[in-house]
């Protein structure tokens, strides 16, 4: 896996420096008072599954659960009712989580277990999904046009510059194309869904690799436009003729855009959806995985989507609060156990049961509030 750089719009910023600056900041735990909802923020792509989540774990506590609920008299400082999750993209998400603002963070962007170790946080997945290649071109529907991702990495990199190009006519024989000039969209923020996307690019074009990496935010060519989390690129790509942008899929069918589809490492053109996904998921070897550490880009198998990503959730290894900490882990013990269909009817994969339990046994070795 390519080294993750973390940075946060600072021009200049390198890796190592930026690590530093988090590694040596002074935790600011004490800031998350103990009381009220749990906090958690981070990855727009992690949004919608979060939020559903969130509210049928309330609902749980308020109607069926053994446990006390707030406002009820019974001694339970942590009221689930107030739980509030801000989308602000997986890099701001984690620079929160290291400082204490919050209580847990969602990213897409797998750390190395020896960043975990300088941040002092541990890593699992929660759930799993894919990152839909999206467009608006007049008389071309969803699943009509095919890209592979030497296309892909062209457009972003202005190599291709209009629909209609050679290389991008030679994969769909059968569509006509315009000879319109192409808007290329993509995320203005630091974001998981960019990582993912470049992990596959990178690994299927070296200019790509040579010129813009791996990463959560990247040197773009100034021709691209920049937009807001998952939700801001879906939003103008919908509302821009003969653009093209990169979302989380229920994005994508959420503002009914269209989406290619795409070739994978078998030489197939696949379109996302939860079938493909689960596909590709399939072929992860997590027990070999330090602090799954785990890229799913470019999994094997005819059916395999080739753009799937993982959501992990960051929390603190020795947190300021273990009892904020627990009340994390009911949540996420309850959206593991029981949040399965949610995920499905949202265009995600949920966890399979034996790497549900692979997770809780690593909260009972990596967290103090696990045991």
């Amino acid at each position: 896996m390519k080294n993750l750089s973390i940075r946060h719009g600072l021009v200049g910023l390198t890796a190592m420096t930026a690590l530093a600056m988090l590694a040596s900041a002074p935790s600011r735990a004490q800031e998350v008072i103990d009381r009220g909802g749990i906090r958690g923020a981070g990855s727009t792509f992690a949004h919608p599954i979060i939020a559903r989540w969130s509210e049928g774990y309330r609902k749980w506590r308020a109607n069926d659960a053994p446990f006390p609920v707030a406002n009820s008299g019974l001694e339970d400082p942590v009221a689930t009712s107030a739980f509030d999750y801000e989308p602000i993209g997986s890099l701001a998400g984690l620079l929160r989580v290291r400082v204490g603002a919050v209580d847990f963070a969602a990213s897409d962007a797998p750390l190395s277990s020896e960043e975990l170790t300088k941040l002092g946080l541990a890593q699992f997945p929660i759930v799993i999904g894919g990152v839909a290649i999206v467009y608006n071109i007049d008389g071309i529907g969803a699943g009509e046009l095919k890209l592979t991702a030497k296309a892909i990495a062209d457009i972003y990199l202005g190599n291709i510059q209009n629909w209609n190009d050679p290389a991008i006519a030679a994969i769909n024989p059968d569509l006509t194309l315009p000879a319109a000039k192409i808007v290329v969209v993509r995320r203005a923020d630091g974001s998981g869904t960019t990582y993912n996307l470049a992990h596959f690019l990178a690994a299927n074009h070296p200019q790509w690799q040579e010129r813009l990496g791996v990463d959560t935010t990247l040197s773009w060519p100034t021709r691209t436009v920049g937009a807001l989390r998952n939700e801001g690129v879906a939003a103008t790509v919908r509302v821009t003729k003969n653009s093209i942008g990169y979302v989380e899929y229920g994005y994508a069918v959420k503002q009914k855009l269209s989406y290619a589809q795409v070739q994978n490492s078998a030489g197939q053109f696949v379109k996302p959806d939860v079938k493909s996904f689960q596909s590709a998921a399939a072929s992860a070897d997590w027990k070999s995985a330090k602090d799954f550490n785990l890229m799913l880009t470019g999994a094997p198998g005819n059916d395999a989507y080739p753009i799937v990503a993982t959501v992990f959730a960051l929390m603190p290894k020795q947190p300021a609060s273990p009892r904020r900490s627990r009340e994390v882990l009911n949540f996420l013990t309850w959206s593991l156990d029981r949040g399965s269909k949610d995920a499905g009817e949202l265009g995600l994969v949920p966890l399979p049961e034996s790497l549900v339990v692979q997770v809780k046994e690593y909260w009972q070795s990596a967290l103090k509030a696990g045991s």
